[in-house]
C-alpha cells in the first residue's frame, strides 16, 4: 500500500471529530510516516520525521530559493497516546519499542490519578519516568471553549500544561542534554494535548518550521481515531459537560490550527517563546539550551 502523502495526511486531519475517518484511509495513514505502529498503544509517531519530509520536499522562500528549515533528527523522539488497558504489552510490541524504534526511556505526562489507574508497562531495556505534578490538575471548563474555535480555552489549558508539568519537562530535557544517543518516547492519555505541547516545545527548540509544528499537532486527529469514542467519553467526564451537544464541547474535542496558534502567541507573550520558558522558568542555562538544540538536531 502506497504511503499517504503529507498533503493528504493534512487533508485527512481536517476531518470533523464528529465524523469517523473511513477505515481504509485511516489504515493507510497510520502505516505512513511519521506514524509508527506499536501494538498496545495509539497515536504513535516519530516527531523527527517532519525534518526528513521537509528535506525531501523543501519549501520555497519568497525569493524562490529553497528554505533551510531545522527540526528533530528522525529516530530519536517519539510521541504516543497512553498504553491500552489489558494484560500488558506483547513481545512484538516490546520488540518494536526497543529494537525498531530504539526507545530507552518512556516519559509519562499523566496526572497522579491517571498514572495510578494504569501505570506504564514494564519493558526490559526501557526506563519508565514519571514525575507527579507539583499542583493539583487544572480543571477544564467546557464554557471556556464556547467562543470562536475555542482559542481562549486551549490557550489557558496548554499554558497550564507548562505550569503544572514543568518538573516533567525538565527531566525530559535533561535526558536530551545528557543522553543524545538514547531514543525516548513521551505520552499522556490521548497523546494529543499535553503530549502536543511537549512535542511543540521540542520541535521549536530544534528550529522546526511553524507550519511543521502545527502539522504535527493536527495529526493527532488521525492518530486518536482508533480510540475516538473512548476519548470523547473521557472528555465528557473531565469537562463536566452535560452532554456532547453542550456549548463548547465540540470545540473542546476538536483540533484546529487557530487554537495552536493562539497558544504559541501566548507563550511568546508570557515567556518570550519556548526557549524563554526553558531558560527562565525551567532554569536551564544558555549553554544547556545550546547542547539540547544540538542533540535534538545532530545527536
Amino acid at each position: 500500500m502506497a504511503a499517504t502523502s503529507p498533503a493528504d495526511l493534512a487533508a485527512l486531519a481536517a476531518t470533523d471529530v464528529a465524523v469517523p475517518i473511513p477505515k481504509a484511509q485511516l489504515y493507510a495513514a497510520l502505516q505512513s510516516p511519521p506514524f509508527a505502529y506499536v501494538p498496545g498503544t495509539f497515536n504513535t509517531r516519530d516527531i523527527g520525521r517532519q525534518q526528513q519530509q521537509q528535506q525531501q520536499h523543501p519549501q520555497k522562500t519568497t525569493n524562490g530559493n529553497s528554505s533551510s528549515v531545522g527540526g528533530i533528527r528522525p529516530g530519536y523522539a517519539f510521541r504516543s497516546g497512553g498504553f491500552l488497558l489489558g494484560p500488558g504489552l506483547s513481545d512484538d510490541a516490546k520488540a518494536v519499542l526497543t529494537r525498531r524504534l530504539g526507545v530507552t526511556k518512556i516519559f509519562d505526562f499523566r496526572s497522579v490519578e491517571e498514572h495510578a489507574a494504569q501505570p506504564d508497562p514494564s519493558v526490559p531495556g526501557i526506563e519508565n519516568v514519571w514525575t507527579p505534578a507539583v499542583e493539583l490538575e487544572a480543571v477544564v471548563e467546557v464554557r471556556d471553549f464556547v467562543d470562536g474555535d475555542g482559542e481562549k480555552g486551549y490557550e489557558a489549558m496548554y499554558l497550564d500544561v507548562l505550569r503544572l508539568y514543568g518538573a516533567n519537562l525538565r527531566v525530559l530535557l535533561e535526558h536530551v542534554r545528557d543522553e543524545p544517543a538514547k531514543g525516548f518516547l513521551f505520552h499522556c492519555t490521548a497523546g494529543r494535548d499535553r503530549t502536543g505541547v511537549v512535542a511543540g516545545l521540542l520541535m521549536a527548540l530544534a528550529g522546526a518550521a511553524a507550519d511543521d509544528i502545527a502539522h504535527d499537532y493536527l495529526l493527532s486527529r488521525i492518530g486518536t481515531e482508533p480510540a475516538r469514542e473512548q476519548l470523547i467519553a473521557f472528555a465528557l467526564r473531565g469537562s463536566g459537560a452535560a452532554g456532547p451537544d453542550a456549548p463548547g464541547f465540540h470545540n473542546l474535542i476538536s483540533l484546529r490550527g487557530a487554537c495552536w496558534a493562539a497558544f504559541v502567541a501566548a507563550v511568546d507573550r508570557e515567556f518570550g517563546g519556548f526557549e524563554g520558558y526553558v531558560r527562565h522558568t525551567l532554569g536551564f542555562s544558555a549553554e544547556d539550551v545550546a547542547v539540547i538544540k544540538k542533540n535534538l538536531v545532530e545527536g
